[in-house]
């Protein structure tokens, strides 16, 4: 018999088939004898590829990772804004793949798209002029900003029944039922509200980083 010009599996493909089993089902829905089903192979012919399906969560989560621009730290822009248009990409990828956020929440681990992410958020901090401390509370300060805005929706957990909102317990919800319904507009105000916010916060404490430096510095200098 003549031997199919193609593999029936690649990593990318037993990747891409759990990525897409994950976001449409959940975490509970991949199991390798599931995703074997869905590739059409038998569930030996993964562990050509994967060992575990620990491993497979692993891949599909880096393979999210790799959705985040990281063009802005290499572009020029100024940390504030390479900051801000990180993390709308980061949270637009989160958004596309929610399932999978709990096992990127463990962190970067061995994965090697987490890790380029986090090395190039550390090392454009520390080029700006952040001491190396301070930017890796920065890295973990927008990773559980980013995270957390990633893990449900504000609007969404709110029901769409005016019945359920009683003006005698709860007084000032009487509009919360219309809130899911403008979901995603709330959500992103929400997360532009806080980013905004954040970002203000550490331009305050960048102006103090920065007036210290030179304050050591004119004192080395005279001395």
């Amino acid at each position: 018999m003549a031997r199919p010009r193609k593999p029936l599996l690649s990593t990318d493909r037993i990747v891409a088939v759990a990525r897409e089993l994950v976001d449409g089902e959940g975490l509970a829905s991949l199991s390798t004898r599931r995703l074997a089903a869905e590739l059409g192979v038998s569930g030996p012919s993964l562990y050509n590829h994967f060992r575990t399906k620990d491993e497979i969560l692993e891949a599909v989560a880096d393979s999210v990772s790799a959705q985040v621009d990281l063009s802005m730290f290499e572009d020029g822009r100024d940390w504030r804004t390479a900051l801000h248009d990180w993390a709308v990409s980061y949270r637009a990828a989160l958004r596309d793949h929610p399932n999978i956020v709990p096992v990127l929440a463990r962190g970067p681990g061995r994965r090697p798209a987490g890790l380029r992410l986090a090395d190039a958020v550390f090392g454009a901090m520390v080029q700006a002029g952040w001491p190396p401390a301070q930017a890796t509370s920065i890295g973990a300060l927008m990773r559980y900003f980013i995270m957390g805005s990633a893990l449900g929706s504000f609007a969404g957990g709110f029901v769409d029944d005016e019945a359920a909102y009683d003006p005698a317990d709860y007084p000032h919800l009487g509009q919360a039922h219309l809130l899911a319904d403008r979901q995603e507009k709330i959500d992103e105000r929400a997360f532009e509200t806080g980013l905004t916010a954040l970002l203000d916060g550490l331009a305050q404490q960048y102006e103090q980083v920065r007036s210290i430096a030179q304050d050591a510095s004119a004192q080395n200098a005279s001395a």
